[in-house]
Parts: structure tokens; C-alpha cells; sequence
């Protein structure tokens, strides 16, 4: 007699995951406890062996709730009983307060740095995480409500860097049967279902309304435009990665573009020395953006490299709204000697020289940032 159907299903997705790996690679599970990723950890744990490969797992505690510890310490136990080694079991700091991005977006930041030291300490060639079809659903109603790009309608890529996602195309439903048809105990995390998440609103509200207003199959159709989405967004973020060479350190170093020359370190030491004389408030200029021609390209493109430049300034991913490129796209298209624009992370960009300088932190004194329409209405790239 074969497994459960929602576990072989689960198997089946997390065998297609694992496609491209070499023998004896370790494969680590990412797993917080629920029903999702503990399904996915039990999958990983049957596949990993009879694809020549090593399943270990890691559990994150975020220190955010009572008893975390203990609780990761549970996980680790649970993920060492599936057969899993090494398991790793960290912890970390989620960081509050301006420049945070906020509770959910500085927990992810907190947890993915945290999942990528563990890889890098574990030499692991791939982390699986165990989002759903429903997560993706989740993410690409968010965008919507919040007015994003296609990049963030494109929702959570199947693969990035070492993270892959093998659970897109399964239901949460399925992951819950599969956990209990092997009998294993998930935890559910309160913060899933506390209305003052936006994403659990949208889980618990939004998606049952849409479903009752127009019948099953909403969550599914959200995720296939959103794998619909992806291509196009490839394309163009290759587009605008070629012209990454216009985003340099504001250091004077150079950084990974360029040592010197036209595009390399002499504009950006030239600003970075300047700085200092701006006399606009602005902290040290860690990031210069060198905008001649960058007017021509397309919108699409365009948009993409100014969103590169301010996450290489240190802006927090989460928190960077479409109105916030908006913003930056002005200074470059519609430039009339206008002020600053002020970003997540304590981050500010002026056009100064024929350039955009992005500053990190504004001295005592200089006053909270001013509220951009983006961060009013608090939608997200």
C-alpha cells in the first residue's frame, strides 16, 4: 500500500525541488513548526536519501513570543526524530522602530539573514522553504491592494539564490493532511491568525470573501497569473540589470562596478567628499546613481534600477513601496530643482551633479523624515 495521497503529493513536489542538485549535496528544511513546513520537512527527510543527497533542517527563534525557545527547541527535536542531521537552531533579534520596516517585514529580513548564515556555516547548497499555493495567493493579493509592480504580483519566486520553494503549486490543506496522516503535531503560530497582520486579514477574510463572491478556485487563480507574471518580470529585470553599472558605493572605492574611469570610483568619491557640504541635513552618502540617459529607458526598466539603487542604499525590501520609486523616478523624469525624498531605513535621495546620492541616517536635530504619498498609503513593491 502507497503513502497517503496528500503525502505523495507532498513527496512528489519536493522530489521535482530537489532537480539539479549534486550527489551529497546538503539540502537544509526550513521549518518554524506548522503544518507546512513540518510537511515539508517530513518530505525532505523520505526524499533526500534516495536522491543521493543530505536532508538536514533549521528552525528560527525570533525571541517575539513567550516560550519561543523551548518551542524551537521542540522543532529541532521533532526534525532530528524525521531523521534529519545536521538541524541547526537559531536565534535572532528582530530589530523595532524607525528603520525596521515594520514587525513582518524586519521578522523575514531577520529570518532569511538567519537561514543563510545557517546554509553558509552548513555548507548547504539549497534551503527549502514551505510556502503554498495559498501563501502565493496571499502575496499576490497583497500587491494587488497595494497597488505593486509586476515583480511583487509575480509573488514568491519557485527558486532564488539557494531558497528554493517546492510547495508553490500544493494546497495548505494538503500540507495539513499530509502531517496528519503521519502523524505528526504542527504548531500554529497565534501571529497567523491575528487580525492586526495584514497578510493574516487577507487569509482569514479576504480570500474566503472572494471565494463565496465568486466561487472556488480564487486561490489557484491568483497563483497561476502570478506564475504567468514571472517570465515577463525575468526579462526585465535582466534588462535593468545591465544597467547596473550606473549604481555605485558612495565610498570612493569603487565597489564590485568599476575601479575608476567614466562609471567607476572618481564620480563617487568626488560626491562622497562633497557630502558633507550639501547642507540639506543628510547623513553620510553611502550610494551614488549615475542618471545620464537613464530618462529614456523604459518606464518598466527604469523603475527597476531605481528600486536596485535603493535597496544597495539600505532600504528594507519589505517596506519599499511602488510610491517610493514613484518618488525617485521624479527626480530623474520630472526634475525642477525639487527637495529630497525620504525612504525606509532612514534612507534619503537628492539629485545633486547630475547624479542621485542616497544618504544613510540624519543627524540630531534634523527632524522625523517627511511622509512621502508612498508611505501614507503604505503600499509595497
Amino acid at each position: 500500500m502507497g503513502p497517503h495521497p496528500a503525502v505523495a503529493q507532498v513527496r512528489g513536489c519536493v522530489r521535482q525541488g530537489l532537480a539539479g542538485l549534486e550527489p551529497g549535496d546538503l539540502v537544509l528544511a526550513a521549518c518554524s513548526g506548522g503544518a507546512d513546513s513540518l510537511a515539508l520537512a517530513a518530505a525532505l527527510a523520505h526524499e533526500a536519501p534516495r536522491a543521493g543527497l543530505r536532508g538536514g533542517g533549521v528552525t528560527v527563534d525570533h525571541g517575539l513570543q513567550d516560550g519561543s525557545a523551548e518551542r524551537a527547541s521542540r522543532v529541532a527535536a521533532v526534525l532530528r526524530e524525521l531523521g534529519l542531521d545536521p538541524v541547526h537552531q537559531v536565534t535572532v533579534t528582530v530589530p523595532a522602530g524607525p528603520g525596521s520596516g515594520g514587525p513582518e517585514a524586519a521578522a523575514r529580513t531577520a529570518r532569511y539573514a538567519a537561514l543563510e548564515q545557517a546554509a553558509e556555516q552548513a555548507g548547504a547548497a539549497a534551503v527549502l522553504l514551505g510556502h503554498t499555493r495559498d501563501d502565493q495567493a496571499e502575496t499576490v493579493l497583497l500587491g494587488l491592494a497595494r497597488g505593486a509592480g509586476g515583480r511583487a504580483l509575480a509573488g514568491m519566486p519557485a527558486r532564488r539564490g539557494r531558497f528554493r520553494r517546492p510547495l508553490l503549486g500544493a494546497a495548505r490543506a494538503t500540507l495539513r493532511e499530509a502531517c496528519v496522516a503521519q502523524h505528526l503535531e504542527p504548531w500554529d503560530d497565534p501571529h497567523n491568525a491575528d487580525p492586526a497582520y495584514a497578510r493574516a486579514r487577507v487569509r482569514h477574510q479576504a480570500l474566503p470573501a472572494l471565494e463565496e463572491a465568486l466561487g472556488p478556485g480564487v486561490a489557484a487563480a491568483l497563483a497561476r497569473s502570478a506564475v504567468q507574471l514571472t517570465a515577463d518580470c525575468e526579462a526585465l529585470d535582466a534588462m535593468a540589470a545591465a544597467e547596473g553599472w550606473r549604481i555605485q558605493p558612495g565610498d570612493g572605492t569603487g565597489g564590485e562596478h568599476g575601479t575608476g574611469g567614466e562609471h567607476g570610483a572618481g564620480a563617487a568619491g568626488l560626491l562622497h567628499r562633497a557630502a558633507p557640504r550639501l547642507g540639506d541635513g543628510a547623513g553620510l552618502v553611502v550610494s551614488v546613481v549615475d542618471i545620464e540617459g537613464l530618462a529614456e529607458l523604459a518606464t518598466a526598466v527604469r523603475s527597476r534600477v531605481l528600486r536596485q539603487a535603493a535597496l544597495a542604499a539600505g532600504c528594507p525590501a519589505g517596506s519599499l513601496a511602488a510610491g517610493h520609486i514613484a518618488a525617485l523616478d521624479a527626480l530623474v523624469t520630472g526634475w525642477h530643482g525639487q527637495r529630497w525624498t525620504d525612504l525606509p531605513g532612514v534612507i534619503r535621495a537628492r539629485r545633486r551633479y547630475g547624479k542621485l546620492l542616497f544618504s544613510k541616517g540624519r543627524p540630531a536635530g534634523a527632524g522625523p523624515p517627511e511622509p512621502t504619498g508612498a508611505e501614507a498609503a503604505g503600499g509595497r513593491e
